[in-house]
């Protein structure tokens, strides 16, 4: 019995084996048939930004769409919010945008966000919340980062970032398809043949494709972590920017501080506000869109003792 099982086993590991070297044949024939037609690398390089352009352009409009439509806002009339909407007049002139709308919405806990701004006015969303826990000045001072954020038109370039590196991604599945399949037939159907299926990824070919799958998987995951620190960087940017359009960046500090406190209820992808907590680790922090909140108080807190020398300086004969 026990040669008879070995027997079985060394046949699905042949077979096994020559399905995958069937599916890699196929995949090298279809891989030389396009080859075989390729434009020039120059030209094939342009298609490629396009394609990933257009995909960028596409997801960020149709995204904006989405969260629109996700939170339910509607607008906030001028008439009900005229100082409001007067700041935010100068604040873009001071910036040179054009002037967004404000909208209002429920977005479980209290903060705000830009969407648009790469092609148009852009939005401004504010929770609701935001009107009864900030003073003007400190309203007036996240809506100033948020200005900037449509200055810079971050979402875009943050959306493209990501485009490029979803085609990467593809690339990158599509030249080492062939590789991958081989080296998982040839690991598997060896196993099989020794007896041992459930140590394939302790074979040679095993051990090969597990590497090469790691060491795409580890660069992607850098490349990730290189957008995520883009992204943190950029809201330092959007605080700098707020503090010097509304001269006060102690009003920012204290804005962010008070929805640190107020933020309850549960973490979401539209709480651009919010940050990982000092008690969480620091491949958390790592992995956050945000910098932490205490960071970019102490920045604020910073920039104002600057500014303050720089008046009393100014002032002496």
């Amino acid at each position: 019995m026990r040669w008879v099982l070995r027997g079985l086993m060394a046949v699905v590991g042949v077979l096994t084996l020559a399905v995958y070297l069937a599916g890699a044949y196929f995949a090298y024939g279809l891989a030389r048939a396009v080859w075989s037609i390729r434009p020039s690398l120059g030209t094939l390089a342009l298609y490629l930004a396009v394609l990933t352009v257009v995909f960028a352009f596409v997801s960020y409009r149709v995204g904006t769409a989405q969260i629109l439509r996700s939170l339910q806002v509607w607008e906030l009339p001028e008439g009900r919010a005229p100082m409001l909407y007067r700041r935010l007049g100068g604040f873009s002139d001071a910036m040179g945008i054009q002037r967004p709308d404000v909208l209002v919405a429920e977005m479980g806990r209290p903060n705000a966000l830009a969407l648009g701004g790469g092609f148009g006015p852009g939005h401004v969303v504010v929770d609701r919340r935001l009107f009864s826990i900030l003073t003007f000045d400190e309203l007036s001072a996240i809506v100033a980062h948020e200005l900037a954020h449509i200055e810079r038109k971050d979402s875009l370039v943050q959306t493209v970032g990501y485009s490029v590196l979803q085609t990467l991604s593809g690339l990158a599945v599509l030249a080492l398809a062939p590789v991958l399949v081989v080296a998982a037939g040839l690991a598997r159907g060896v196993a099989w043949i020794r007896g041992r299926p459930e140590a394939w990824t302790r074979t040679v070919p095993g051990k090969l494709q597990r590497a090469v799958v790691g060491s795409v998987s580890l660069a992607f995951f850098a490349l990730t972590l290189a957008l995520l620190a883009h992204s943190r960087r950029r809201e330092f940017a959007a605080d700098d920017r707020a503090a010097a359009v509304t001269g006060d960046p102690l009003a920012l500090a204290r804005a962010l501080r008070k929805i640190e406190r107020a933020g309850e209820g549960p973490w979401s992808l539209l709480s651009p506000l919010y940050v990982d907590g000092e008690e969480e680790g620091p491949l958390t922090r790592l992995l956050s869109t945000h910098p932490a909140t205490d960071e970019r108080v102490e920045r604020l807190r910073e920039r104002a003792e600057r500014d303050r020398g720089i008046r009393v300086e100014r002032r002496r004969p």
